[in-house]
């Protein structure tokens, strides 16, 4: 597992990605965290959605995608959520999806991201600095099943930060059954 590469995932991917979130997920949410995966691939925004896959050689072991998040009443902060997150289970605690969520986190701070959500296990996404103390000022997009599991990461503070304030999503996310 030395050799994997991280890289810009593109439509052509959509298959493979697919295939790594039916695989990583139960039946119950697979399919539409597979969906969400590839919708999140075509869809087009400002800023872009970061969409990472980890690589070794030609296999695809992993995926992960970083969407713009609005902050209301915060116009200067660039905001960003990680959200969805699957590693092949053959590649499952090897650290590929520590590499990816790393890598993704530093292309977001070198591009100027203030603050990044993530909507998951508090144990895994606690180990990259993710606190729910951090995101109780920025209330979810939707009504969450888990209120714990709403986390956030500063990655670089912003001038005008205004609490609270409420956050909406790309359109892929805007989905209430996806919270």
């Amino acid at each position: 597992m030395n050799s994997i590469n991280i890289e810009i995932a593109g439509e052509q991917d959509s298959e493979v990605i697919r295939e790594i979130y039916q695989t990583a997920f139960p039946e119950e949410e697979s399919a539409m965290v597979a969906k969400l995966a590839v919708d999140l691939l075509a869809e087009k925004t400002i800023p872009e959605i970061l969409s990472l896959v980890a690589r070794e050689i030609e296999i695809t072991l992993g995926h992960v995608a970083f969407s713009p998040v609005k902050v209301e009443n915060n116009e200067s902060c660039k905001a960003s959520i990680l959200a969805p997150l699957a590693v092949h289970p053959e590649c499952q605690q090897k650290k590929v999806g520590s590499r990816l969520i790393e890598f993704g986190m530093k292309k977001l701070k070198e591009t100027g991201v203030n603050i990044v959500f993530v909507y998951g296990d508090p144990e895994f996404y606690g180990k990259f600095g993710f606190d729910a103390d951090t995101a109780n000022d920025f209330p979810a997009p939707f009504d969450l099943e888990y209120p714990f599991g709403w986390q956030a990461l500063i990655l670089k503070d912003w001038s005008d930060k205004t609490t609270p304030a409420a956050t909406s999503c790309v359109s892929a996310l805007s989905d209430p059954d996806l919270w």
